[in-house]
């Protein structure tokens, strides 16, 4: 974003989606680009191949768009649903038999 007039349009872009989301008192969260390239590929300073080629692995994509500027709001998605809580970090197993014991409700049988 170099180009001062692109930047004004995304400012009152997000400020108008910001204010639609509170009036209905739908939450706003907000991530930096380095924080989202962070939670998608491990590197704060992934290019946008990096972070679409992760997505691709991450979501089970067959191909990626022509252009990866579409990729921006699926990687904020997933760095939100990351940081919701859902994700259980820092749990380990012993191995694979001690995983499904501990995860009966997410075993199709």
């Amino acid at each position: 974003g170099k180009n001062v007039q692109s930047m004004l349009k995304l400012g009152r872009a997000q400020g108008v989606a910001m204010a639609a989301g509170l009036s209905r008192e739908v939450p706003i969260t907000e991530y930096s680009p380095k924080k989202i390239k962070m939670a998608i590929t491990g590197n704060g300073n992934a290019s946008k191949e990096q972070v679409a080629k992760m997505l691709q692995s991450l979501l089970n994509l067959k191909e990626l768009p022509k252009n990866l500027d579409s990729t921006d709001g699926l990687a904020a998605a997933v760095c939100h649903y990351y940081n919701s809580g859902k994700v259980e970090v820092g749990k380990s197993y012993t191995g694979w038999a001690a995983f499904v014991k501990q995860n009966e409700e997410r075993i199709d049988k």
